[in-house]
């Protein structure tokens, strides 16, 4: 099953422009069997779907709950937690890493870094955290190996750092039309 693992919506990102339900029918069109909702700091999008989509329509598309969570001084992270936890300390922004890290760990979830070589600030290899430490890596379940809105340097040095430690990708390297 191909699935979108890094989607922002209307409803719970800043910048998402596409409400959910749009988003799941651009999706499905496209061949994705199902999405990570993945906003900001947020769960609002998932939320969204789970209220007024869930068992009601879309019934054949997988709906998994995520969030990029916004680290104090190491960029974005993509967090996968269990459906049953329950966190709001991860829709407010601004954790260590390090602390993120064993707190997603603890409660059964897993995290990587979203666009870890893109823009500074937000992407990882680009922070004072990862020239501090770049041993940070090793601690992550997966690396973010493509992103649609980062350049393709930018990606291939993603994947060669998911290469480099040994971590699963998420993203397809798709080939430039």
């Amino acid at each position: 099953m191909k699935i979108d693992m890094h989607c922002h919506t209307k409803e719970g990102s800043l910048d998402g422009k596409v409400p959910i339900e749009e988003y799941i029918e651009k999706l499905k069109s496209e061949g994705f069997g199902g999405m990570l909702v993945t906003d900001h700091n947020s769960y609002h999008g998932y939320r969204h779907w789970k209220k007024y989509i869930k068992g009601k329509r879309h019934t054949d598309f997988l709906v998994l709950k995520g969030i990029e969570y916004d680290t104090f001084g190491a960029g974005h992270m993509l967090v996968i937690m269990p459906e049953t936890i329950k966190l709001r300390i991860l829709e407010l922004r601004g954790l260590p890493a390090h602390l993120l890290i064993s707190i997603v760990h603890a409660c059964g979830g897993i995290i990587g870094p979203a666009h870890p070589c893109g823009e500074k600030y937000l992407s990882i290899t680009n922070t004072k955290s990862y020239y501090k430490d770049p041993r940070i890596i090793r601690r992550f379940d997966f690396i973010e190996a493509f992103n649609a809105c980062e350049s393709e340097e930018s990606n291939a040095s993603a994947a060669k750092l998911a290469e480099k430690y040994g971590k699963p990708c998420f993203g397809e390297v798709m080939p430039i039309r």
